[in-house]
């Protein structure tokens, strides 16, 4: 079981560099859907016990901390460069990927009771269908998303803020995370 359950190493990425921690923050969410993937076929294969309970509080952590934080500074800094610049086929990416992150806040509603029971010192039960079913779609929908974001959007938003602005962005990133 503990290698169905690697450790997590961060990707160094500071807030002097924003699009390197937004980029960073991608690996953190592609290894917490790892996780949870992981965890579905453990719980289904041999049921619950304490490592399984420890990945479940490690994937609520991300997806009900970090992750709305992430999605934060993407629609504060990035999306809105992009939705004003006049480019009309940029603007349609953007407000997809507003849509994404309102779907994902449904999946993540979806699939977070089962996980809080999961992360309890008592839990129990198999995974059903429907939880297999919002799960994969969460990690497609991911998938998709920072596809989109890493190659299309993020080099089209850091491409039109100059050094003043990046500053900014960090600024702003840290007091919203309350970072000294």
């Amino acid at each position: 079981m503990s290698s169905a359950f690697p450790g997590f190493s961060s990707p160094a990425a500071g807030f002097e560099q924003p699009f390197e921690l937004l980029l960073a923050c991608h690996e953190r969410v592609r290894r917490s859907l790892g996780l949870l993937g992981r965890l579905i076929e453990h719980i289904a294969a041999h049921g619950h016990d304490a490592k399984s309970r420890s990945a479940a509080a490690d994937v609520l952590r991300y997806f009900d901390v970090a992750a709305p934080l992430h999605h934060q500074d993407e629609e504060l800094h990035v999306f809105a460069v992009l939705a004003g610049s006049g480019n009309t086929e940029l603007a349609t990416r953007v407000a997809g990927l507003r849509g994404d992150h309102l779907r994902m806040e449904a999946l993540w509603g979806e699939l977070r009771a089962p996980l809080l029971a999961w992360a309890q010192p008592d839990a129990a039960g198999a995974v059903d269908a429907a939880v297999r079913q919002c799960a994969a779609e969460f990690e497609r929908l991911y998938a998709a998303h920072l596809q989109t974001e890493e190659g299309i959007v993020f080099p089209a938003a850091r491409a039109r803020l100059d050094a003043a602005q990046l500053a900014a962005m960090s600024a702003c990133m840290q007091r919203r995370r309350r970072v000294p």
